[in-house]
């Protein structure tokens, strides 16, 4: 018979072993890749309760900003696309782009970089003045 004292012991022995190896699994390292545009949207929609997801998607969000802020520093004043005010958030936005690229199965080969850039002058285009 195991008594109270000794059971209670192994508990919180064993809790903290337990605790650290579920932070050691959810901490385990991913290798996300964006070459095409159906990388990046798997990235972007990558499921809440699958591992690592929330990396993925910190990772598509990353890409895209660094995508857009060089395009438009590169564009000057002859943007391709225009983020009307107020902006929508970059979660709106990446939500559309995979949809966008799961809609039509041309657009899940573009190079990702291309097809960011191509989905946010369709959706986002300069209005001229």
């Amino acid at each position: 018979m195991i008594r109270l004292p000794t059971l209670f012991a192994a508990i919180l022995i064993a809790t903290p072993l337990i605790a650290a190896t579920d932070a050691a699994w959810a901490a385990q390292p991913i290798s996300p890749h964006a070459k095409t545009t159906n990388d990046l949207a798997d990235l972007c929609g990558a499921p809440a309760k699958e591992a690592g997801a929330d990396a993925k998607i910190y990772f598509c969000h990353g890409f895209a900003q660094g995508v857009i802020e060089m395009e438009l520093r590169r564009a000057g004043d002859k943007k391709t696309f225009c983020f009307p005010n107020p902006t929508p958030t970059r979660t709106a936005t990446m939500t559309e782009f995979t949809n966008w690229v799961r809609s039509l199965p041309a657009n899940r080969t573009l190079p990702s970089i291309d097809g960011l850039l191509q989905f946010l002058t369709i959706r986002f285009p300069c209005k001229a003045a």
